[in-house]
């Protein structure tokens, strides 16, 4: 085993430069904890927010949570993995006895620990993706990536796929269902696979980026125009599912939301999300809106079983770009802001 490992350290906003690449020594894991050696990792549009001082962040701090890695060492009586193995893991640390655990929403729990969050410490010198190794502690969900799903497939997994299957769980029953996914990144294209896989009757998606929408069609949606001929228009979707980030949206998706309708908020993670609607256009169409806020490892472990499954029929690769090393973060992260990608993939050499 390697004796030490390399990290990108975030410093804040405030600090030039604000991310640093350093070395540091492996720490012995304890027990119940798991040391990674990260194959892959990708930056998440939360990370983003952070980068670009839209949200708060303890600093300093190992960033991203969106990664692929191989088990180095476990100290899990429960883990029936093995050194080698290739895992993804939940981005979420659950004690699963708290009453809000025990209510089915572990990523919510009290004793909540979550991995790209934490402050730096002696004691969690490791704690985030954006490096070589990674320790996951005892309450972390952990699933092992078939082989035929590459590392670029499985990286975004364990947020945006993760986070999506919990989003369309909310719904029992999708058949024939006619659904508006607002926002065509990596949650949106996610979505629609899921969507058209359950079997919605049409799924559309819709997008101010046009490079973003030409995408949807490889993954089961069809591109949405408001006002377009053949477009549904007010009142006609059952289900509107908001994963774009901006409360703009909002006003033309309680237009388009039939009565009785669902709309799901999912992107909106942040700040900047007032919205601009009232309380009466929700009672008088008996809306339901729910919010989505990550996911359970029971979500993950479908996540994983997902895209082994639909490996060969979505693109899935296309979303994620050829890795920058990880002495290049910077350049990564300027790679994300002109969009041309989903996900921009980092590896340290």
């Amino acid at each position: 085993m390697m004796s030490t490992a390399q990290r990108a350290v975030f410093y804040g906003t405030e600090v030039s430069p604000p991310i640093k690449v350093e070395t540091v020594n492996i720490p012995r894991i304890n027990d119940g904890e798991t040391l990674l050696r990260l194959k892959m990792s990708t930056i998440c549009g939360s990370d983003m927010h952070t980068l670009k001082g839209r949200r708060k962040a303890n600093v300093p701090s190992i960033l991203g949570h969106e990664a692929v890695g191989v088990i180095v060492e476990h100290k899990r009586k429960d883990l029936d993995l093995k050194p080698g193995d290739r895992v993804t893991f939940s981005i979420m640390n659950s004690c699963m006895k708290c009453d809000i655990c025990r209510a089915k929403i572990p990523q919510k729990c009290r004793f909540l620990f979550k991995h790209g969050f934490r402050t730096l410490s002696d004691e969690c010198p490791l704690s985030g993706c954006y490096g070589s190794h990674i320790v996951l502690e005892s309450g972390t969900a952990i699933v092992k990536i078939p082989d035929n799903v590459s590392d670029k497939m499985a990286a975004p997994v364990n947020c945006a796929l993760a986070t999506m299957v919990s989003a369309v769980s909310c719904i029992d029953d999708w058949n024939g269902k006619l659904v508006l996914v607002q926002g065509a990144g990596m949650l949106g294209l996610y979505g629609c696979a899921l969507l058209k896989e359950a079997g919605c009757a049409k799924v559309y998606c819709a997008d101010i980026n046009s490079d973003r929408l030409s995408q949807v069609s490889e993954f089961g949606a069809i591109p949405y125009d408001k006002g377009a001929e053949g477009c549904p228009g007010s009142c006609e979707f059952d289900v509107i599912i908001e994963v774009c980030g901006a409360a703009a949206v909002v006003k033309d998706g309680m237009d388009l939301v039939k009565i009785g309708g669902t709309y799901l908020f999912i992107g909106m993670v942040h700040p900047f999300s007032q919205l601009d609607i009232t309380g009466e256009s929700i009672i008088v169409k008996c809306l339901t809106i729910r919010g989505v806020h990550n996911y359970a490892p029971w979500d993950l472990e479908k996540s994983v079983e997902f895209i082994a499954k639909t490996a060969d029929k979505y693109p899935y690769e296309t979303l994620v770009s050829q890795p920058f090393p990880l002495q290049d973060i910077d350049a990564a992260v300027r790679e994300t802001e002109t969009q041309k990608f989903c996900r921009v993939a980092l590896v340290a050499e």
